[in-house]
């Protein structure tokens, strides 16, 4: 009975929450219960491993789409942080869906893995008690939004203010953070410290009638900013779960991975 009244509630909550997506694909179809569920399982498995590790903030990624031929696992990411009445909530950049437009979200772990995920995996990046700090102050400041970039595309050029995803967004946001002195308050500021600390984008290999077919069908793919050589030779670079876990392994050599999956 209590897993029924569980499972009715999280649909309520699906079906009165507006549509947005980052990291899959943006099929409408009726809410799954039992998929619903999963969902809700996998983030009592990462509530419970957070609370074990004893970390106050960790990077969270999900599986929304199947990335396997461009040699990628995790499709997003969010931070998520401990807050001071025990639950966790994840801060992360959600595009609505079927549009070029995006918005900053703070959702529950359990909302993080309702958008009926390609599967129910999470990786959790757990960052040295320094960083944690740093991370945790930038996200209770006023900077999040001001780095936060309503025109969204799902392939943004790592160092193009044109456009931005999700994932570039969680970024530039952990650069003002790790950025020490240096005073990082807009997306040009963050992109300047990125290129000085090193920071290698992914590249994917996408074939100009791919390309082109995501143009015009697609409102939230968009290829004009990116390096006219690179793009004409179907080398698209752009900001992954990926690149991001490389990116913080040069800056914490200690950094914890934790991977769980439902069932």
């Amino acid at each position: 009975m209590r897993a029924a009244v569980i499972a009715g509630s999280l649909c309520t909550l699906v079906f009165m929450s507006a549509p947005v997506h980052a990291g899959r694909s943006c099929d409408e179809k009726p809410a799954d219960p039992n998929r619903l569920m999963q969902g809700f399982e996998l983030a009592q498995k990462v509530k419970v491993s957070l609370d074990q590790s004893g970390a106050q903030l960790a990077i969270i990624a999900r599986i929304g789409q199947d990335l396997s031929k461009y040699r990628l696992k995790y499709s997003h990411l969010g931070i998520v942080r401990k807050l001071d009445d025990g639950r966790w909530m994840v801060m992360h950049e959600l595009n609505q869906c079927g549009t070029a437009r995006s918005d900053l979200y703070n959702e529950g772990l359990a909302n993080f893995f309702m958008d009926d995920p390609y599967r129910y995996e999470a990786m959790l990046m757990i960052p040295n008690i320094e960083i944690q700090q740093r991370i945790l102050s930038t996200i209770n400041s006023s900077t999040p939004k001001a780095l936060q970039d309503p025109h969204y595309n799902m392939l943004a050029h790592p160092f193009s203010t044109k456009y931005q995803n999700s994932n570039q967004w969680a970024l530039e946001t952990m650069a003002a953070a790790l950025a020490n002195d240096v005073q990082v308050s807009n997306r040009e500021q963050a992109q300047t410290w990125l290129k000085y600390a090193n920071y290698r984008a992914s590249t994917l290999e996408i074939p100009m009638l791919t390309r082109l077919g995501g143009r015009m069908f697609r409102a939230n793919i968009a290829f004009d900013d990116q390096p006219f050589d690179r793009r004409m030779a179907g080398h698209i670079d752009t900001v992954t779960v990926d690149s991001i876990d490389r990116f913080l392994q040069t800056r914490d050599k200690n950094l914890q991975h934790l991977v769980l999956t439902y069932p």
